[in-house]
């Protein structure tokens, strides 16, 4: 199977991407929309209706935080590798 790079809008991409579970490529959800008629937009909703189900009971709050201090902690750990990478090319 072959694959094409596409450019969407942001907002596309959002709504893809909450559509799509971890198990899932960004392909696998607009294959679903395929697999299904559209009548009066109700494709939509039952996508949606199935991925909310999918969802219910996670706790998402906080969860901005904790990928903040996440990118902070992976930054740090960066900066302290290419210091001592140039440390160890001035020696």
């Amino acid at each position: 199977m072959g694959s094409v790079n596409i450019a969407i809008k942001d907002e596309a991409y959002k709504f893809l991407k909450s559509l799509k579970s971890r198990d899932e490529s960004f392909s696998d959800v607009i294959l679903k929309f395929k697999e299904r008629k559209v009548s009066n937009g109700k494709m939509l909703v039952e996508l949606r209706e199935e991925y909310d189900e999918k969802l219910e009971g996670i706790d998402f709050s906080g969860i901005n935080e904790k990928m903040g201090k996440f990118r902070e902690e992976v930054e740090k750990r960066m900066d302290e590798t290419a210091k001592y990478m140039d440390e160890g090319r001035n020696k």
